[in-house]
């Protein structure tokens, strides 16, 4: 078998360039600002605060690698909008998506700027339609917000088959500002950027336990970190750390990416020009197409994902059940592609809220513990943004962001253990759906243009 199929290594660690590790913290150091986690959060934050700030000594601590919780283990769909909310209104629209719009942007300027040599295809996202009647809605939908000025369109017949061709598919909402991140190439190659910008990043350094106060003490195996902000850009690991234990729940998500084919190949199979895609089912299916031929696919019911009891992370044991589950579903809509060989296969953490809207803000009995939790599949995008908005409040500069739906979102309504894991066992399985709680006043849209791309 491929070694690849048995490491559990994402395609993105397999495809990275190589990087040196970074030192663990050993001893006591001070800082102004600690971070707890090296993915999309916590970088873009660190690159923030040294860009607007160089005088504070920010500190980064990653419990392995940089990027090797859902950062360098995601679909790689980099997408807009934010998951659970639907605009109402023309300014609701257009404040959503371009908030979401300018963190693609940023991803874009930062890899311009510094000249990274990062895998970022902006070539567009759809929302594949499997039901005539959602397909209907959704074209009405989506007129409306094209009307508002949302650079979304309605795709069939030709038009359709030129971007996508997938086995039931009637209809799709194409975004073209959307894309395909190659995350860990974004944050190996942010490493060093920020480093120069003065920003210690520790690697192989795990926070054991946060003492809070006006100055926090986090304890590590060799040493502590003692400052008056904290950050947690930890998502499905939060809860470990003793924080939001009842407002976030940690899934496991079983991914799949076959071996490189040329792209005029995979036109054939049905892809056409697009980034990425993810259907209509309420857990749904997605892929994306890497730039040198990898088609990635998760999700598609109950067998693509994982509970663990306690919302415990890591997923020990043989898991070749539900990465056959994802790679069925995979056949059903590419069935030429069946006997395309799947080179990698992995697990990695998807955070989800009980309304799956993220929550970036402040808490604490001091106000200077700072969070961004919670992304539940739209993290690529949300969590390099939270970077700016964590940078503001962290400069206590709320106003630019009060407006926006994860401002201060409350986390909570998740029961604890054992109703927890019982829960979710008996409503997966007599429903096929996941939990969730809908926002009265922000229903999700018939179109895709809210959903997520590992909507569990």
């Amino acid at each position: 078998m491929h070694r690849d199929l048995d490491d559990n290594t994402s395609v993105w660690a397999a495809t990275a360039a190589p990087a040196e590790p970074l030192p663990a913290l050993r001893g006591d150091v001070t800082a102004d600002v600690a971070i707890i986690g090296a993915g999309f959060t916590g970088m873009s934050t660190a690159y923030h605060l040294a860009r607007r700030f160089p005088e504070r000594r920010v500190v980064v601590l990653e419990a392995r690698r940089v990027g090797n919780g859902a950062s360098g283990r995601s679909g790689g769909m980099a997408l807009n909008w934010i998951n659970g909310v639907h605009a109402e209104t023309p300014e609701r629209a257009r404040r959503v998506f371009n908030a979401t719009r300018s963190g693609l942007d940023w991803i874009a300027e930062v890899i311009r700027e510094h000249k990274l040599p990062v895998r970022f295809r902006r070539a567009g996202c759809l929302e594949a339609y499997t039901d005539t009647r959602r397909a209907e809605e959704a074209h009405a939908t989506t007129e409306r917000l094209a009307s508002w000025g949302i650079p979304v369109r309605y795709l069939a017949g030709r038009e359709l088959a030129e971007h996508l061709r997938a086995t039931g598919v009637v209809g799709a909402v194409l975004d073209p500002t959307a894309g395909q991140l190659h995350g860990l190439d974004l944050l190996r190659g942010l490493t060093p950027v920020v480093q120069g910008l003065g920003v210690t990043v520790y690697e192989d350094t795990p926070v054991l336990s946060v003492e809070p106060g006006r100055t926090h003490t986090l304890t590590t195996p060799l040493g502590t970190v003692r400052a008056p902000a904290l950050v947690l850009a930890t998502n499905a690991y939060t809860p470990r750390l003793g924080f939001f234990k009842r407002g976030l729940f940690p899934l496991h998500s079983h991914v799949i990416a076959t071996e490189p084919l040329p792209l005029e190949r995979w036109r054939e199979l049905g892809w056409g020009h697009t980034a990425g895609f993810s259907d209509d089912l309420d857990r749904i299916a997605y892929a994306s197409m890497s730039e040198d031929g990898r088609l990635l696919f998760g999700g598609g019911g109950n067998g693509a994902y994982s509970y663990r009891y306690g919302g415990r992370t890591a997923f020990p044991g043989d898991a070749s059940r539900q990465y056959a589950f994802v790679h069925g579903i995979l056949k059903k809509y590419f069935p030429g592609a069946r006997d395309v060989r799947v080179a990698h296969r992995w697990t990695g953490p998807v955070c989800v809220t009980m309304t799956r809207v993220c929550s970036i803000g402040v808490t604490g009995a001091h106000k200077n513990i700072f969070h961004a939790l919670g992304y539940s599949g739209h993290g690529v995008v949300l969590a390099n943004l939270a970077g700016a908005v964590l940078c503001d409040l962290l400069s206590d500069h709320h106003e630019p962001w009060r407006d926006l739906p994860f401002y201060q979102r409350p986390l909570d309504g998740i029961p604890p253990e054992p109703l927890r894991w019982l829960g979710y066992q008996v409503y997966t399985r007599l429903t096929g759906r996941s939990p969730r709680r809908t926002i009265p006043d922000e229903l999700p849209p018939p179109t895709g243009s809210s959903r997520s791309p590992t909507a569990v």
